[in-house]
């Protein structure tokens, strides 16, 4: 079994992100393409970089009204990703409404259901920014809240700072996917996180899966890198 991270591929050019995920392949258990790397290729960028069978995390963070966040799911489940984020904050009846048409979707298609994964806060936020936005704070209840709405909305998981995973854990169960950013391995800089991890740290506090980017993409040997990050998981 490949290690539980995947690796973010946080980029716009497709035949980098290809040959990145095909330099990967077999260390690590997935990769993640984002907006950056969506809006600039498209469906067929994506298939240029999953066509060697990478699990795929497809991170858009979805956020509209209901209609638009289903008609948008179906449009990408044929892309057959493992994972796909919409955004908590859109509330019940959107993550409802994506939940259904990933599944109606698979249905018709005749392959696995999409996993969708709810945003709770940005892990480049910090408490003191959550009044500047209209949310209410501390971090770990607002974190909460939007979890536990998440998982009475029926979606498969959430996307949370390592910091908030035991207590995540702890509410919503031992099947509730918890997808974690903000991972830093012992060797490398914070850079832009504010509430990250070590990858150890995380997986012990309980995350299922963790998300690794430029401490993997930005070394010399990403699959030597890789490999480091999965050491650390034991």
């Amino acid at each position: 079994m490949n290690p539980p991270f995947f690796t973010a591929l946080d980029m716009t050019d497709a035949l980098k992100a290809a040959e990145l995920a095909a330099r990967l392949h077999g260390q690590i258990g997935g990769i993640k393409l984002g907006l950056e790397f969506f809006n600039a290729n498209g469906p067929s960028g994506v298939r240029q970089v999953t066509h060697g069978g990478e699990r795929l995390f497809l991170d858009l963070k979805l956020h509209d009204i209901p209609n638009t966040v289903a008609g948008a799911v179906r449009s990408v489940v044929p892309l057959a990703p493992y994972l796909l984020t919409i955004h908590a904050s859109g509330g019940a009846a959107m993550m409802r409404a994506a939940l259904d048409a990933a599944a109606e979707t698979a249905t018709k298609l005749g392959q696995p259901r999409t996993k969708i994964i709810a945003v709770t806060v940005l892990t480049s936020l910090a408490d003191s920014d959550l009044d500047t936005v209209g949310q209410r704070g501390p971090m770990l209840d607002q974190v909460r809240r939007l979890a536990l709405l998440a998982q009475e909305s029926g979606v498969d998981g959430v996307v949370c700072s390592p910091h908030e995973v035991a207590a995540l854990r702890s509410d919503c169960g031992a099947d509730f996917l918890l997808v974690v950013p903000g991972i830093r391995p012992s060797w490398a800089e914070a850079g832009d996180q504010k509430r990250f991890m070590t990858p150890g740290e995380a997986m012990r506090a309980g995350a299922s899966y963790l998300v690794i980017g430029r401490p993997i993409t930005g070394a010399g040997n990403p699959a030597d890198a890789a490999r480091q990050v999965a050491a650390e998981l034991h």
